[in-house]
């Protein structure tokens, strides 16, 4: 194939910018806005308002967001408050963001072509217009929005006691950052001057983490599955790459994440209890489950014939403690044995499809409507249900809708892979000839590939004259790059 040369007068960020824009063409995304879409945001000129006089007011309440150091769409907010009998009462806002994205507009059309945004380091391709994810929609630091708020009372041991879900006025009082906030309850750094602003913050961000560490122990003894998969990042300084990162999936990440699941699992039950059809997200219990037990058995650990998530984390836990260099590529592996998840439209049932990988029988995507379609669909679906009005959508069209959704964000989530393989490719393009320490991360009739531990980058292993089994260490050393179409090619050393 002709490689084509970008290279000339061009920045790293443009070079990369202008390969997303064709990659996501080619997958059937749309990069761009269209006219009809400028012409609609032109008409959208302050955040949702409403005048219902049953939408809460808890603007008072030490709302904060965290989220990655360069986000602007912040989808939620948390807080806790006091709880009787020494429990915990969570509460998290979502982004009201169907207040200014109406059903079947030209935002929402678009919106609905990609059902996601997509993340390239080069440049982020959004889901909504920048003027609604980043501003009017966005939960921002001090100013005041609707939102859609999940209120959860947990007991002391993170038993999920009750919950209910209803509109509020929220006002986020510290937009915070993972890696700060989790180096700071880790002691290692000051508390975030953002956050020393608001009296009692400091407390609340510990009350946050503690709760959130209980959920997170009760989650994995129920039997979800914890991974570290293999996705480095590409940092910038100006327009030049600057590293390549892996990012650590630390307490500040756990936090968000353990208290999304919990309010993805609430309002999948509000749905359900309200008897109507819904867009659920499932893992389906592994049809390759025996291939994973052979897997496992290389390890020399026996799992059960029968798909079990609990055997399955005990032995992930063991393999991290043990051997956390090649942990990556064992959950890589695994991954795709369990098959990618879904989405599907689903009527409340005795036999739902579930979640293996979190082990929950009901769970969605409700969290985050400013960067993915799923949620907006379940925030309108529950309004409804507040409202006491009809579901918005027919059964057909939910059905539809958990497809068109499935493949596209199969779409978006390829786009981005690519992306990271030619960021690699472009770091690296100055660097053949040059000698690295590596791992074989896996083997297939394709060839080997090889992960080097810094920069963090894979690529195929060439060249070779002998079968390197999974997991052997080598050095290597770098042959080839093509950037455009994201190929690294290393030989084995001398």
């Amino acid at each position: 194939m002709k490689n084509f040369d970008l290279t000339n007068h061009v920045s790293d960020r443009e070079e990369l910018a202008r390969i997303a824009v064709g990659v996501m063409m080619i997958r059937g995304l749309e990069p761009e806005f269209s006219f009809q879409v400028k012409e609609q945001l032109n008409q959208i000129d302050s955040p949702a308002m409403s005048r219902d006089s049953s939408i809460l007011d808890l603007r008072s309440l030490p709302w904060c967001s965290i989220d990655n150091d360069d986000s602007k769409d912040l989808d939620q907010l948390t807080v806790t408050k006091k709880s009787v009998g020494g429990g915990w009462n969570l509460l998290v806002a979502i982004a009201d963001v169907d207040s200014l994205v109406g059903l079947g507009t030209p935002i929402d059309e678009h919106a609905l072509k990609n059902t996601r945004s997509v993340y390239t380091s080069a440049r982020v391709f959004p889901m909504l217009p920048l003027r609604l994810s980043n501003n009017l929609s966005s939960l921002n630091p001090g100013q005041d929005r609707l939102a859609l708020v999940c209120d959860m009372h947990f007991s002391g041991e993170g038993v999920l006691e009750k919950f209910f879900i209803y509109r509020a006025w929220v006002h986020n009082r510290a937009q915070l950052a993972y890696d700060n906030v989790s180096e700071w309850l880790e002691g290692k750094v000051p508390l975030p001057e953002m956050a020393i602003k608001v009296s009692g913050l400091d407390a609340q961000l510990k009350k946050q983490d503690q709760l959130a560490q209980i959920l997170r122990l009760r989650r994995h003894e129920s039997g979800s599955l914890e991974f570290d998969i293999f996705q480095p990042r590409a940092r910038f300084y100006r327009d030049s790459i600057e590293e390549i990162k892996q990012q650590p999936h630390n307490r500040a990440r756990q936090l968000i994440e353990e208290f999304m699941i919990a309010t993805n699992g609430c309002t999948s039950r509000f749905l359900s209890e309200a008897g109507i059809y819904s867009i659920r997200r499932v893992v389906r219990s592994p049809e390759r489950w025996l291939k994973i037990v052979e897997l496992a058995k290389g390890y020399d650990y026996s799992l059960p014939s029968k798909p079990d998530s609990q055997a399955l984390e005990i032995f992930l836990a063991k393999q991290r403690r043990e051997d956390p260099i090649r942990f990556p590529d064992l959950s890589l592996v695994i991954v795709k044995l369990m098959g990618s998840g879904e989405y599907i439209a689903e009527k409340p049932s005795s036999h739902p499809v579930g979640h293996f990988g979190l082990a929950v029988s009901d769970y969605m995507h409700s969290t985050a409507p400013n960067r993915r379609y799923p949620d907006i669909i379940t925030l309108r679906l529950i309004k409804a249900v507040l409202a006491g009005k009809a579901p918005p959508y027919s059964v057909d069209e939910l059905k539809s809708l958990a497809q068109h959704c499935t493949l596209q964000e199969d779409a978006a989530r390829k786009v981005e892979r690519q992306l990271r393989k030619s960021e690699a490719a472009l770091f690296l393009r100055s660097r053949i000839g040059q000698t690295f320490d590596g791992v074989v991360s896996g083997v297939n009739d394709k060839g080997a590939w090889v992960r080097i531990f810094y920069p963090p980058v894979e690529g195929k292993l060439v060249n070779s004259r002998e079968d390197f089994p999974v997991g052997k260490l080598l050095r290597v050393k770098l042959i080839y790059t093509h950037v455009q179409l994201g190929f690294i090619d290393f030989a084995p050393a001398q």
